[in-house]
């Protein structure tokens, strides 16, 4: 009796699925924005090898698919898969290795962490990231008395935060063989009294950086997988990483290969001699995880360290201008190089001279081609006459630079300059898409201070009140799509990621709180519960129960 009632429970069963499509993973009671053409709303999904295949009302979803696991979310929110369109991926795992001297508030706060650091690893060469003078009480570049001291046989090679100047004391000095007499272009070695201070801006730290040893295989790997569980924890399904090299890139590829890695990349080659040549003979190359159809190109220096070149000197150091760290010859031979090709161009721009020329030269490049979705990288001091020029260029912002930025930004660039400067809101009006990002870990990698930001254009502390120059803040709206679709669009990837659409990648996060809803304030505290790359779990946090 017992196997006949067995029996009629598995027939009443098959019956009940007749009609009903086979899915992976089904999602109901969810608060799930689209983000697709109407920025529509629904609330359930279903997923099947590793693409969504239905999106719309939980109904009708568990009527027409069954599955061996549905999520309930109770009424939590759904977001695609966000996007980071400005990162360096790689850069944040290595520096998972090194000191990190973020939020050090002076120069000895600075050579603390190094003594504890190097105290526990006893390194042969110390290396860092991550100081600015600008949080200091004295806001002027450190010299390497104080390093020499603590450090006078170990070589010390420590970068500020936005990787544009560089603080090394005497041992690396001598192991590089530079002196005073030493030539540099595209950048500074600073000296004082006659003496070299022991910082280097922009190119001239290649002369330190030639002499640090190489991560290993092994080094690289992990620095790769310790990225990827940061941005998977946070909700980051696709990183734009803005300047590999050939091998870091090639070892993306193999560990993605082998199911190593599940991060998807989209690979922004460094535009080197060497890489162009490789790279435009070889072609774009694409694999649902990695998309290499990019270069990245530098056009000058960092605002912080005064390397951003300005058409005029800086404010607060006259007759000082910055500089191209890139010769004219070497950019203008690249955009037609790059022109001729099926590659995208992003160029880190930031000060109102580089966005000028680069500007000028992109549209000379691009006359008669059309959909090529060039990149300004930044695009963070504009002057007023050069924002129609990005009608045809791609502005890749990064809000959290604003926020970061705006106790110093008017005292380098003045009163009238600094209107033209992060000023998101003009140039979405100007292309009718931004790419948002964070360019980490320059700044903190969690995309909802990127949102927040976007939106509030204040910093944690809820400072300026009303927001800096609010007038250029972007809604919740234009903010998602800057972090999904439009940078998905940036990667020439809208027709397989950044909204949760049929036939689309199954990306998707499950946040604890509607930011498109709640007190903006609140944003930068929502937890991801959820990270779903192709229809997978890969996030560490989980506390919405499947059955």
């Amino acid at each position: 009796m017992k196997k006949i009632s067995a029996l009629l429970i598995i027939i009443i069963i098959q019956f009940h699925c007749l009609g009903q499509e086979k899915t992976d993973l089904i999602v109901v009671n969810a608060n799930i924005y689209t983000v697709n053409e109407s920025f529509a709303k629904a609330d359930a999904l279903a997923v099947r090898d590793g693409k969504f295949i239905a999106v719309g009302k939980s109904a009708d979803i568990q009527k027409g698919y069954s599955t061996n696991k549905t999520i309930d979310a109770k009424g939590k929110t759904i977001v695609p898969g966000l996007i980071d369109a400005h990162c360096h991926f790689y850069g944040l795992g290595l520096a998972e290795q090194k000191v990190r001297l973020e939020g050090t508030k002076s120069y000895d706060e600075v050579l603390e962490r190094i003594v504890a650091f190097q105290k526990e690893k006893n390194l042969s060469f110390i290396t860092g990231r991550g100081w600015d003078q600008n949080d200091w009480e004295v806001k002027e570049f450190p010299t390497k008395e104080k390093l020499d001291a603590i450090f006078p046989n170990t070589p010390v090679a420590i970068r500020r935060v936005d990787g544009h100047a560089m603080l090394v004391n005497q041992a690396a000095l001598d192991l590089a063989g530079v002196t005073i007499n030493t030539p540099f272009s595209g950048g500074d070695i600073l000296q004082k009294d006659g003496k070299l201070t022991g910082i280097f801006i922009d190119n001239p730290m290649e002369l330190i950086g030639s002499i640090i040893p190489n991560p290993t295989k092994n080094e690289a790997t992990q620095a790769l997988k310790d990225a990827e569980k940061i941005c998977f924890d946070l909700g980051l399904t696709t990183v734009d990483d803005a300047g590999l090299s050939k091998k870091v890139i090639e070892l993306i590829d193999s560990l993605q290969q082998a199911g190593e890695l599940k991060m998807r990349v989209y690979a922004m080659i460094a535009a080197n001699e060497q890489n162009l040549d490789y790279y435009l003979k070889k072609g774009i190359y694409k694999t649902d995880l990695l998309n290499i159809r990019s270069f990245k190109v530098y056009g000058d220096g960092a605002l912080g360290s005064r390397g951003a070149a300005m058409r005029a000197s800086y404010s607060d150091k006259p007759n000082h201008y910055g500089a191209l760290v890139n010769t004219v010859d070497f950019l203008q031979n690249t955009a037609k190089r790059i022109a001729n090709s099926d590659f995208q161009m992003n160029t880190h721009a930031i000060g109102d001279s580089a966005n000028h020329y680069l500007l000028q030269t992109y549209n000379e490049v691009l006359k008669g081609k059309t959909d090529r979705r060039w990149r300004i990288e930044h695009a963070q001091i504009v002057s007023k006459e050069d924002f129609n020029a990005f009608t045809n260029i791609i502005p890749s912002i990064q809000p959290t630079h604003a926020t970061s930025d705006m106790y110093w930004a008017e005292d380098r660039v003045g009163t009238e300059r600094i209107k033209g400067g992060y000023a998101y809101k003009d140039l979405l009006n100007i292309y009718g898409k931004v790419a948002l990002g964070t360019d980490f870990p320059v700044e903190q990698v969690n995309p909802m201070l990127t949102f927040y930001a976007a939106v509030a254009r204040k910093d944690l502390n809820n400072f300026p009140d009303g927001g800096f120059q609010p007038e250029n803040a972007l809604s919740r709206e234009e903010t998602l799509k800057g972090m999904t679709i439009w940078a998905a669009y940036s990667n020439f990837e809208e027709d397989e990621k950044g909204s949760i659409e049929i036939g689309k990648f199954a990306d998707f996060i499950i946040l604890d709180q509607n930011i498109m809803e709640i007190a903006i304030e609140k944003v930068p505290k929502t937890i991801v519960l959820e990270t779903y790359v192709g229809g997978e779990k890969v996030n560490a946090l989980s506390s919405i129960d499947g059955n």
